[in-house]
């Protein structure tokens, strides 16, 4: 039999490195995830036959790979493209009604009729994504930079600040988030989307709280943290450096499931009227207003609601999809 190779062990950056395979190939993975691709005539280390391979080139690899990540992104690039241009698709003024045409249904130039108002039910349809989605997005980055910073502070040094923070997201976790944005938002009187997106970040980082705070528990644990703890890094490497990277997948994961989780939330207080107010262009007002003509002109109620499905639909499909990519569990 050929003698097996000798392990290599390298301490730089508390790497170390084990050749595996057959046929004097390797892969040589390191502490921190990483794996490195040796190929057979090459010396080991240099430039042309070295291949970094991660967690996340791993996983962008799969998702290149899955109809299903491809399908939403598609759909979510639609959103964002209307969103911010949504005169390519829509040309009026999505506050320009006339009484004459009230409940009318589809005519030429106006594919999807008009509502109560007499308003064009497709280009309030069309500018109702940069609502939804602005809402959206601005919620989840700031529930996830608040809900990870605290989470995370939480997990790493333990102790009285992580009992203090436990406490108090026990608290938040017992208000209904619907009550909750009935009794806070009633009291609003602004139309714009800043006390929605405020709201939904004051209830909604105690989730990815928990979650952070778990993640980083469990990197810490890791003998390479435990090598650069004992090399004497500081708190500040160790967190940005080891932690960090390879913490964040699950609040990634969670984050853009919660995208559309948000979006709902936002239809639903506009829908209950202490959500966004008008003139704001909505799909919430827009499923509100025609409730009461649903008999009558269910078109104006089918299609606000439907793009709204599809864009919730959108963002936990990605999430999901994103979730299989980057759970190990699942390889």
């Amino acid at each position: 039999m050929p003698e097996q190779p000798e392990p290599l062990e390298s301490y730089e950056e508390g790497r170390a490195i084990a050749p595996t395979g057959a046929g004097g190939a390797s892969d040589l993975a390191t502490a921190e995830g990483e794996t490195l691709e040796a190929t057979p005539g090459g010396p080991l280390g240099t430039g042309a036959d070295k291949k970094p391979r991660s967690l996340w080139s791993d996983a962008w690899r799969d998702l290149r790979r899955n109809p299903i990540f491809i399908v939403s992104s598609l759909v979510i690039l639609f959103l964002v493209v209307i969103s911010i241009w949504p005169q390519l698709i829509a040309s009026g003024d999505p506050l320009d009604c006339d009484l004459s045409k009230a409940q009318e249904g589809s005519q030429p130039g106006h594919p999807f009729g008009f509502n109560g108002q007499g308003c064009d039910v497709y280009i309030r349809t069309v500018y109702g994504a940069r609502t939804s989605v602005t809402v959206g997005v601005l919620a989840t980055l700031g529930v996830a930079v608040l809900g990870s910073i605290l989470g995370g502070l939480a997990g790493f040094f333990g102790g009285a600040w992580d009992g203090v923070l436990s406490r108090i997201t026990d608290v938040f976790f017992a208000i209904p988030v619907v009550l909750g944005g009935l009794v806070l938002l009633s009291v609003v009187t602004s139309s714009t989307v800043w006390p929605v997106i405020g709201f939904m970040v004051l209830l909604g980082w105690p989730q990815l709280s928990r979650i952070a705070r778990g993640s980083v528990i469990t990197a810490k644990q890791n003998d390479y943290v435990q090598a650069a703890r004992a090399l004497g890094a500081s708190n500040s490497r160790m967190m940005l450096r080891h932690i960090t990277p390879n913490a964040i997948a699950p609040v990634i994961v969670v984050a853009t499931i919660a995208l559309g989780t948000y979006i709902a939330l936002e239809a639903t207080l506009s829908y209950l009227g202490v959500g966004l107010k008008p003139p704001t262009v909505s799909w919430g007002i827009d499923i509100s207003s025609a409730s009461q003509y649903i008999r009558n002109a269910p078109h104006m109620l089918l299609w606000p609601a439907g793009a709204l499905a599809i864009t919730v639909l959108a963002f936990i499909m990605l999430g999901d999809a994103v979730r299989d990519a980057l759970d190990p569990k699942l390889r």
